[in-house]
């Protein structure tokens, strides 16, 4: 019981920064192009890669490990929201900006998992 309660409380605090992180973006830049999801994505990526280099070389207790991976950022990342934006984004004629949106998500997420994980060991080493 202990667990569901650290998975939900981070699970609540990402759907609520993801929600709020997405709207601003989208406010922003005022366009049709899903940029709220792409830099949720994106910052996802990069935080889950940051974790778990943490995790290699550090001893973070379960609670917060279950809380900030499974509950944070499982809530926080939206590639459910992703791929049926791009289903829209294609159903509306705007395939350039689907496979954009595809390309970009896919391969600067990776990278930004490798940016995390690389970040980590700095902090680490200090």
């Amino acid at each position: 019981m202990k667990i569901a309660f650290f998975i939900a409380l981070g699970g609540g605090l990402g759907a609520l920064s993801r929600y709020y992180l997405s709207k601003v973006m989208m406010n922003f830049f005022n366009t049709i192009y899903p940029i709220g999801t792409l830099t949720v994505n994106l910052l996802g990526a990069v935080l889950i890669g940051f974790f778990y280099g943490m995790l290699e070389k550090t001893i973070i207790p379960e609670e917060l490990r279950i809380m900030i991976s499974i509950g944070f950022l499982g809530a926080f990342t939206t590639f459910s929201t992703f791929a049926l934006e791009n289903i829209n984004l294609f159903r509306d004629g705007e395939v350039k900006l689907a496979l954009i949106n595809i390309l970009i998500t896919n391969v600067v997420g990776i990278l930004f998992v490798l940016v995390g994980i690389l970040c980590a060991g700095l902090v680490i080493q200090r």
